[in-house]
């Protein structure tokens, strides 16, 4: 049996299939005529972001069937309602917001930097945080990570140790200093080796003192002598950086050919730095 790959898909395609199909078909589903309520592609797309987290669109059906129902049981009782569904509408009748729009946050400070990750919904933007405190050269590592970031933040560190004075960095930095690498939102399990060179960066940038570009974003795998090798889910992490705001994306060069094969509009407004080390990374990245 032959697996075929469906990438997810963007805000515009969801709100489309959403406007065309899925509404349409819930109005019809509970009995109500299209006459008497209408939902907007702006009003759509807040439904999307705020209510629903996935790279395909079963649950965005399932929040508008839960919203149809609402209107269905409205018609039914005579209770007074506006035609045209509002932002406002929306949150009297779904509840609370679930999900915030990702978006990069402007954090211009040392030993931060922002990575790009896959997961079974979709990409999405994470956040590596590195910082120094007086101590003995112990690393720590926090954020629910598994063993391959694990392994990955422990190979960026000893790369920079044996390359310090590439970068600038005094040795005995490393003998005087504990070292935290942190990603946020510890409740979420975190594994993959993609991280690689956003930890890199990061470690870099701590022990520099020194800031990343802003609205840069990046994903890649490193090794011991300081390639960078390619990683998957690229037109994922892509659509993630757009949503989020990022302007820049740092992939290895052998994820060239994974982003000619995307179309132009997911593309669209971005520029791609296309690297072979993490010296050219951090010719890039730190500012």
């Amino acid at each position: 049996m032959e697996l075929i790959e469906v990438s997810g898909y963007i805000l515009d395609e969801k709100t489309e299939i959403a406007k065309r199909h899925l509404w349409p078909n819930q109005l019809e589903n509970h009995g109500i005529a299209k006459s008497k309520v209408s939902l907007s592609k702006k009003v759509m797309a807040f439904v999307i972001e705020n209510y629903t987290r996935e790279s395909g669109v079963r649950e965005l059906n399932k929040v508008l069937a839960k919203l149809a129902r609402k209107y269905a049981l409205k018609i039914a009782t005579n209770k007074e309602f506006k035609k045209t569904i509002s932002v406002d509408d929306i949150k009297e009748n779904l509840g609370v917001q679930r999900f915030s729009k990702e978006k990069w946050q402007d954090t211009h400070v040392p030993g931060v930097v922002t990575g790009l990750a896959w997961t079974a919904v979709g990409g999405e933007i994470l956040y590596i945080e590195s910082s120094l405190s007086k101590g003995n050269g112990k690393l720590t590592l926090t954020g629910n990570l598994g063993d391959v970031m694990k392994e990955s933040a422990v190979l960026a560190l000893e790369y920079i140790k044996s390359n310090c004075k590439v970068f600038g960095i005094e040795a005995k930095m490393f003998e005087e200093n504990n070292i935290h690498v942190h990603v946020p939102e510890g409740a979420i399990p975190k594994d993959g080796p993609s991280a690689g060179i956003t930890m890199a960066t990061a470690l870099v940038s701590s022990f520099s003192g020194k800031k990343v570009k802003k609205r840069i974003a990046m994903t890649g795998e490193i090794t011991l002598r300081g390639k960078v090798l390619p990683v998957g889910g690229i037109k994922e992490k892509i659509l993630a950086a757009k949503r989020a705001g990022i302007k820049e994306i740092i992939l290895s060069k052998d994820n060239m050919k994974d982003v000619g094969e995307i179309k132009d509009v997911y593309v669209e407004g971005l520029e791609f730095h296309y690297v072979n080390s993490i010296k050219e990374v951090l010719d890039v990245a730190i500012v």
